[in-house]
């Protein structure tokens, strides 16, 4: 596929065709990734809740080689609740940060025994008001333990949004109205995994490999990275 530059910025580009253009870079991001998902482990809505809140500032393979130890010992929110805070930041400890995440995630652990009968809420507006837990955190435990649509604006969905020109904002909760906008709500959890696998393994945030992207002809930022197609292959992630 051949590398257009100088396409639409977001504010030449009519409405439609904006709507048009997201639309096929999703089909074509459906197809460059057939297996996107979640990529933090979990078994219950607790657990995918208490992992995306671990996840700030370090990989989600670094939290699933952590959760298996922390779920082993504090299975459920009673449990989390209850625990001895020095004993929760040594098995945090990995994750940095680990004294704020272990005053979240044992803080929503008591707010969920006390006011939702330990079980995690499938609402927005209730699970918002947990300690750690704002929108795009809120949105992976709603689309991955729930099944209700939401938009992740997680580091790479914010990127590709502005390089891709689907905004001009750097506000999350902007892009995140604003990409929704642009897709059918039935797809928006999917739509955001594609966006993350591709940012992980393709659309890298210093130099991406534009040769070898599958939506290249349809990005207003194509040719900012390596466009050498055999160069840029080598850089692709699996």
């Amino acid at each position: 596929m051949p590398i257009v530059t100088g396409a639409d910025t977001p504010e030449a580009e009519s409405s439609l065709a904006r709507t048009r253009r997201a639309r096929r870079v999703d089909r074509a991001l459906a197809v460059r990734y057939p297996d996107a998902h979640c990529e933090l482990d979990f078994t219950s809505p607790f657990e995918l809740l208490v992992a995306t809140v671990l996840s700030a500032q370090t990989t989600d393979v670094l939290v699933n080689l952590t959760t298996p130890a922390l779920f082993a010992r504090y299975p459920d929110a009673a449990a989390l609740a209850a625990a001895n805070p020095e004993e929760v930041e040594e098995i945090l400890r990995p994750t940095g940060f680990f004294r704020a995440k272990t005053k979240s995630v044992m803080g929503l652990s008591r707010e969920l025994v006390e006011r939702y009968h330990g079980e995690v809420p499938g609402r927005l507006k209730d699970l918002v008001t947990l300690p750690g837990v704002g929108r795009k955190t809120a949105n992976v435990v709603l689309g991955n333990a729930f099944g209700v649509p939401g938009i992740t604006t997680d580091t790479h969905v914010m990127r590709l949004s502005l390089r891709l020109g689907y905004t001009t904002s750097k506000d999350p909760l902007v892009v995140e109205q604003e990409l929704g906008a642009l897709l059918p709500r039935k797809d928006w959890t999917m739509a955001s995994h594609r966006l993350i696998f591709h940012g992980r393994r393709t659309c890298f945030a210093r130099k991406p490999a534009c040769g070898a992207c599958p939506v290249a002809a349809m990005c207003p930022s194509a040719g900012i990275g390596e466009i050498d197609p055999a160069k840029a292959a080598a850089m692709v992630k699996a």
